[in-house]
């Protein structure tokens, strides 16, 4: 037994072992690969896909922690300024990420077809309607941006001084709506390193313009909390320059040329039927968080600011399990694609379990030290306490959602935009915000109340998720 143990030690640490062979199939993920993921062994293929998913995670994590780390040197009010913000414009994430949803769907199955004439026609249609939406959004957005935060419970310095911020932030949505949409295209193709880089490059530049434009370091003017929206803006426009370049004159997957460069309202027509389903789950689990800061809200603007906060940390170990569940998004349509329903479900079961590991080792982590988090980004002894309790009691469910994640990305890889829809439905609008409103206001646990339904209403969305996957009725999905 222990020879036998031996034996496996060196065949995996060997010349030539598995771990030479492991360290090879991380940097073909990170530079990219040209792998046909229906045919690669099923645990290559993860590999290839998921690493440069996730790394694409991370470093949109990176953002997210960082540009909140410099605004809370402005003090609470900036900080509920970005929590607030943040909250509404879920809606134009939830239209992004359901437009990415159709696209990656779409574009998967053609990729697992051997049809790339097809997916590049898809491809320019999906920007093609992100754009017309992005300004429909945009403009009023801009225009009306005190009357939203108002709306939304903020108090009167944020509405008169801080407005700014949400302004340039709604009104520049076209290059939130891009960023995601063309992503969509390369991961679901295969080209997930691409994506990867893209996302690299536009937050490493938000990263660096952020202290530049906030405090005026340097030459750059001093413009507050605007600062950081400009930056933010910037970092991501010049991103979306490069993806068009890249799509236009690279010698990727998917290539733009000038014979796909017109209107087919027959694929618009299916890009849009399949991504209402996907709108619609996200728009019922995105303005959920609407519902939920507005609840918080009625505690004060240091509440409100260490929600935010801790929510940003949650994202940052959540989102690298966004791109685990990317990966397995991607091969459910590129597999059902080339009619290989069984191996699209082992790709499942393999990344929930992936998931399920890494968000629960981090979870036991937040559990014992969340103040140390929380003070990572603010001094402001009020704000920590109320943070650390929601970082603490939210990460409790992390182990659920790491497996919620992937049955979820799962069913719309295949294309079934539904069963997410009811799901979210029940969870988050049936179940958390009645629980959250119940738990705070008429229990009087007031901000831990809401905290603690978001745990029970995300682990409830796993079980519905688990219990209708094992159902199989996603494999007989036609796109």
């Amino acid at each position: 037994m222990i020879s036998g143990a031996r034996g496996k030690i060196r065949s995996f640490f060997g010349t030539g072992g598995k771990l030479r062979s492991f360290i090879g199939d991380i940097s073909e993920a990170i530079k990219g690969s040209d792998k046909d993921f229906t045919e690669v062994k099923l645990s290559k293929a993860i590999i290839l896909l998921s690493i440069p998913m996730v790394l694409e995670m991370v470093m949109e994590s990176v953002f997210a922690v960082v540009d909140i780390w410099f605004v809370s040197k402005l003090g609470a009010d900036a900080v509920a300024t970005v929590g607030i913000t943040e909250s509404v414009n879920t809606i134009v994430y939830a239209i992004g990420a359901g437009l990415g949803l159709a696209t990656t769907s779409l574009i998967a199955r053609r990729t697992g077809q051997k049809r790339p004439e097809e997916a590049s026609k898809i491809a320019f249609q999906a920007i093609l309607v992100a754009a017309a939406v992005s300004v429909a959004i945009g403009i009023p957005g801009a225009i009306f941006a005190s009357d939203i935060l108002r709306l939304m419970g903020a108090s009167d310095n944020i509405v008169t001084n801080l407005s700014g911020y949400t302004a340039i932030m709604l009104g520049s949505n076209i290059v939130i709506m891009l960023l995601f949409i063309i992503n969509a295209v390369f991961r679901s193709s295969g080209d997930a390193a691409v994506a990867m880089k893209v996302l690299w490059i536009g937050n490493f530049i938000n990263i660096v313009l952020d202290p530049c434009l906030i405090f005026g370091w340097g030459p750059f003017p001093e413009m507050g909390i605007k600062g950081a929206a400009i930056a933010t803006t910037i970092g991501r426009g010049l991103a979306v320059i490069y993806q068009l370049v890249i799509l236009f004159r690279g010698k990727k997957r998917i290539k733009l040329a000038a014979r796909h460069l017109v209107v087919d309202f027959r694929i618009m027509k299916k890009l849009i039927s399949i991504s209402v389903g996907g709108i619609g789950q996200n728009l019922i689990a995105t303005t959920s968080w609407i519902g939920l800061v507005r609840i918080i809200s009625i505690f004060g603007s240091e509440v409100v600011a260490g929600y935010t906060i801790a929510i940003r940390i949650v994202l940052f170990v959540l989102l690298p399990s966004w791109g685990v569940s990317n990966a397995s998004s991607t091969l459910v349509g590129q597999n059902l694609g080339a009619k290989k329903p069984e191996r699209a479900e082992k790709a499942v079961w393999f990344t929930g379990r992936v998931n399920v590991v890494l968000l629960g080792l981090i979870g036991l982590i937040l559990i014992a030290f969340p103040d140390f988090f929380i003070r990572l980004f603010i001094d402001d002894p009020a704000v920590i306490a109320y943070g650390a309790s929601g970082l603490r009691i939210i990460s409790y469910g992390f182990a659920a959602y790491g497996l919620g994640m992937v049955m979820v990305s799962s069913f719309n890889g295949a294309g079934d935009t539904t069963t997410p829809v009811k799901i979210n439905f029940v969870a988050f609008w049936v179940i958390e915000i009645p629980l959250a409103y119940f738990l705070a206001i008429s229990l009087n646990l007031e901000e831990t109340g809401v905290f603690t339904a978001i745990v029970i209403s995300e682990t409830l969305m796993t079980l519905f998720a688990w219990l209708l996957f094992r159902r199989g009725k996603w494999k007989l999905n036609e796109v």
